[in-house]
């Protein structure tokens, strides 16, 4: 029998994927959801996957837990193939593997400590052993007060909470979250958030979380992947992937900040007085936030700001303004070169007569 758990190298990533491709036959169409998925997911880190609704998301994550079987490809967990799993060595690994859920999943006719419980009673594991667990991720969800209430009794978070306590309760090395905020409000989305943060610093858990929310990425996740059309289009960290998105699907998934601005916007100067408008994005870490008088000093004239944004994330700044500079003393190779240690782009978003 494998063991999951014994000699782990936690150099080695503890999710691979190579060439990863799933076909599904739909009447007489073949239909290619997975596109040559290639994934190195590290040990103890929070890792998402985002994409919109169709991008092959699901897909992915059925051939994670093995209830799907890739057409093409491997997925190693802790470096073990699991097309080369016996049934017996992929019901040990599934229980090394929590799952939550979009929509809870719970049985309304049982408590929430029964709900919790059935995983170890489906396992049968010793009756007071269960009753152990069940109080050891009550407790640590937060929900030891609701032990003998019925799905129906609660709110949507705290269901949620008790599909993750559900997860936990067989000592899971890996959480597969499909879509777990996407049915909750606000208030209850930031407390499931913050507790999966807590159960992976605490449990050392490593978290594949899946969604269509860029926000939900933001909050928790160490690195990012997103996916369209059944490909990886970008990844990389979280706050870099924010930071200069590469691809159009990433800057909606985004939903970039808009243009407000009190002037149209021309594709050439319409005479000697119109200003070029420019963008400026920047990146730094939180401790070597940016000198903004230092910024605008290496401009040869006046600088009008129209706009600006700034957002923390993973201990980095990101940030971008959009300003007119008179066009008549404007080298956008010089500015460039200028200011290459404070923005890293710096972009023409065309020409106007901005009014003062």
């Amino acid at each position: 029998m494998v063991s999951f758990s014994s000699q782990v190298d936690f150099s080695l990533p503890h999710i691979k994927i190579r060439d990863l491709n799933k076909y599904y036959q739909v009447q007489d169409n073949q239909v290619h959801a997975l596109k040559n998925i290639n994934l190195d997911i590290p040990h103890g880190k929070i890792f998402g996957i985002i994409g919109k609704s169709g991008a092959g998301k699901s897909s992915l994550i059925r051939t994670l837990n093995g209830l799907e079987k890739p057409s093409e490809g491997s997925i190693l967990i802790q470096q073990h193939n699991l097309a080369e799993l016996k049934h017996a060595e992929l019901i040990q690994l599934r229980q090394r593997i929590g799952m939550i859920f979009q929509h809870f999943n719970l049985l309304s006719a049982k408590t929430v400590s029964e709900n919790v419980a059935l995983p170890l009673k489906i396992a049968h594991v010793k009756k007071t052993d269960i009753e152990q667990r069940v109080d050891e991720v009550l407790q640590l969800v937060g929900l030891s007060d609701k032990a003998q209430h019925y799905p129906s009794q609660l709110s949507g978070g705290q269901k949620q909470r008790v599909g993750i306590a559900r997860a936990l309760v067989h000592h899971p090395e890996i959480l597969l979250c499909d879509e777990a905020t996407s049915a909750l409000d606000p208030e209850s989305t930031s407390v499931v958030l913050s507790l999966l943060k807590e159960i992976n610093q605490k449990l050392g858990i490593t978290i594949v979380l899946i969604t269509h929310e860029m926000q939900v990425i933001r909050e928790i996740c160490d690195q990012v992947v997103v996916i369209d059309h059944g490909e990886i289009v970008e990844s990389g960290q979280v706050w870099s992937v924010f930071s200069n998105p590469q691809q159009a699907i990433t800057q909606e998934l985004l939903n970039l900040e808009q243009l407000d601005l009190p002037f149209d916007l021309l594709s050439q100067p319409n005479d000697a007085d119109s200003a070029v408008i420019l963008k400026l994005r920047y990146r730094s870490e939180l401790q070597e936030s940016p000198d903004l008088k230092v910024i605008f000093q290496q401009f040869e004239d006046k600088v009008n700001l129209y706009q600006s944004h700034i957002d923390t994330i993973q201990q980095h700044l990101i940030g971008s303004f959009i300003v007119a500079v008179p066009q008549q003393l404007f080298n956008l190779d010089e500015l460039k070169q200028k200011l290459q240690a404070y923005a890293f782009d710096i972009e023409v978003l065309g020409y106007a007569k901005p009014t003062h």
